[in-house]
């Protein structure tokens, strides 16, 4: 199998793409700049912007069997545009040009925060979890909106998918866990909300797997056709004493300061408006969507994706904290975090 991994080089792509390449496959990595490293494990690395593909895309698609659509801009804050231009019309790009190359099957790396209100979502399957009518943030409307294109583009020719890997964690973590632990050494980590909420996270191992196990069972009119899922870890962790324990395993303090999860939302509204009004750089230290996030309880229930195609995370909840502890470790002691 040939397939194309777009994102190939960052966190989630670069795992789909040793985990594929481990396999035998041939990996096509897709992104704006080189990933050398990624190129030296097997990859062929190509250079396209998605959102002003031109003709290069149609010939970088020739000889792919599947698409994995990975690359996104994320984030918390940014002009709306921006996050649209990327995750919107670059998916869009995407799937014209892999159905005119006749392409037959495309993963798309969708987010829970698609379907996040900005309440609890407690053992919700995918049927409970419409879209919002309203996104507290750009990124997670523009996540929505491609994935319906995503999904509305399947037929019987062409099977689509989307997968929704939530709070992806572990070794070479660039998000996550180096904010939590720079914020934390600047004395900026708070708890928000009473502590007690309930969260799905996933292992980056699980992440990646999971898309190779949708991807061999996907074909048209195949059970995951045109479906979304949620991907989680196999069971939720209380949310702040996780981190708490992660960050003291590393030899940080223990989390001593926390806040009501109204104060920080309110807060974090002031701080947008300050942002926004004043053409602050940078994201606001503090916003609306995270405040609602880290507050709240969303984890999923995973039957569809056990029972469509078989989801079977590789790695256990306490050899990926160990793994993931020890990563940090290193680049602590190395000063890279």
């Amino acid at each position: 199998m040939h397939a194309l991994v777009t994102g190939g080089g960052g966190f989630l792509g670069r795992a789909i793409t040793e985990q594929l390449l481990a396999r035998g496959d041939t990996v096509t990595i897709l992104s704006r700049g080189r990933y050398p490293e990624v190129e030296a494990l097997g990859a062929t690395g190509v250079q396209c912007d998605l959102s002003a593909p031109g003709d290069r895309l149609a010939r970088i698609l020739e000889g792919i069997d599947i698409v994995f659509h990975v690359a996104s801009k994320t984030g918390v804050w940014g002009p709306r545009e921006s996050f649209f231009s990327a995750n919107v019309e670059g998916t869009r790009n995407l799937l014209e040009a892999a159905r005119a190359a006749g392409i037959e099957r495309f993963v798309y790396t969708s987010s829970p925060s698609a379907t996040f209100d900005g309440g609890d979502a407690e053992g919700k399957t995918e049927a409970q979890a419409p879209y919002p009518t309203h996104f507290e943030a750009p990124y997670p409307e523009s996540k929505a909106v491609a994935e319906k294109l995503v999904l509305d583009a399947n037929s019987d020719t062409f099977a689509t998918t989307a997968l929704r890997p939530h709070l992806i964690w572990g070794p070479r973590d660039p998000h996550i866990l180096p904010r939590l632990i720079t914020r934390h050494k600047q004395g900026r980590l708070m708890r928000i909300g009473d502590g007690t909420n309930k969260v799905g996270i996933t292992f980056i191992d699980n992440a990646a797997v999971a898309h190779l196990q949708a991807a061999d069972t996907l074909a048209p009119g195949a059970p995951n056709a045109g479906k979304p899922y949620f991907i989680t870890d196999l069971d939720a962790v209380s949310l702040w004493p996780w981190i708490g324990g992660f960050l003291t395993a590393v030899g940080l303090p223990p989390i001593s300061r926390g806040v009501s999860a109204g104060f920080a939302k309110f807060v974090g509204g002031v701080m947008e408006w300050v942002w926004r009004t004043f053409h602050r750089p940078g994201e606001p230290p503090m916003t609306r969507f995270v405040a609602a996030e880290m507050a709240t309880s969303h984890w999923y229930d995973l039957t569809a994706a056990r029972t469509d195609f078989g989801y079977t995370p590789l790695v256990g909840p306490q050899e990926g904290l160990d793994r993931a502890i020890a990563w940090a470790k290193d680049e602590l002691a190395a000063g890279r975090l």
